[in-house]
């Protein structure tokens, strides 16, 4: 069963810039792929077409069985209740606990209060940082602050987890602990993960469906991809 399906998309910017070309593409739930492409290859559109952040000027995009192109603004934070969004750069907030960081993506939804204790604590749990739940963003290393991030995307039980180049800040070591943590997400909820990287070892490693992008056009989809030289 597909999940994403990209039919026909296209995106040119108001200055003139196309950064996707009539791109089709579809995704079945519990897949696991990479994105990957060289600088301008158009990764970053698509993904941000994906969470509704951009709009295709041409095409459908569907997630979940919502139409993605046809999204009324005001109904934006109802598809990213089904989207988690990780990012290189963390983004937490710096003056709320690891607790308060997780727990915020649940009080916006009006969860009440001791549903988001049980299930904070259990996302908490799930990334390795249950003791760092006190601990404030500036006393955790690159690698904690990211188990942050993804145990907020997660916390709603999203069906799909987008990651932009997560372990871009990250050393090789902790940059495969955090995909462990993400391949078991994919595998113990059944999470659909699409994440955009540059990291050629952790490609080749994790052995998942790779889709390349060129000048904003798939030219390649691996089932069991590696990262190779042509491909940047």
């Amino acid at each position: 069963m597909e999940i994403i399906k990209i039919n026909k998309v296209n995106k040119t910017y108001p200055n003139g810039v196309c950064a996707i070309h009539d791109l089709s593409l579809n995704i079945k739930k519990g897949e696991f792929v990479f994105i990957i492409g060289g600088s301008g290859s158009g990764k970053s559109t698509l993904i941000k077409m994906l969470y509704r952040e951009e709009k295709p000027s041409s095409g459908e995009i569907t997630l979940g069985g919502v139409n993605v192109s046809k999204l009324r603004n005001y109904n934006v934070y109802k598809l990213r209740r089904k989207i988690g969004v990780v990012f290189q750069d963390y983004k937490l907030l710096p003056k709320l606990t690891v607790y308060e960081n997780v727990a915020f993506a649940l009080e916006v939804t009006g969860v009440e209060s001791r549903k988001i204790r049980s299930r904070v604590i259990e996302v908490l749990e799930q990334v390795g940082l249950k003791d760092k739940i006190k601990t404030y963003p500036d006393k955790l290393s690159g690698g904690e602050q990211q188990r942050v991030a993804i145990a907020r995307a997660i916390v709603n039980n999203p069906k799909i987890l987008i990651c932009d180049e997560p372990t871009g800040n990250l050393d090789p070591v902790i940059s495969m602990e955090i995909m462990d943590i993400l391949e078991k997400i994919n595998k113990e909820s059944g999470t659909t993960i699409l994440m955009v990287t540059h990291d050629i070892e952790i490609v080749n490693k994790m052995k998942k469906r790779v889709l390349v992008l060129k000048e904003g056009r798939l030219v390649k989809d691996y089932k069991e991809g590696t990262y190779r030289d042509e491909d940047i």
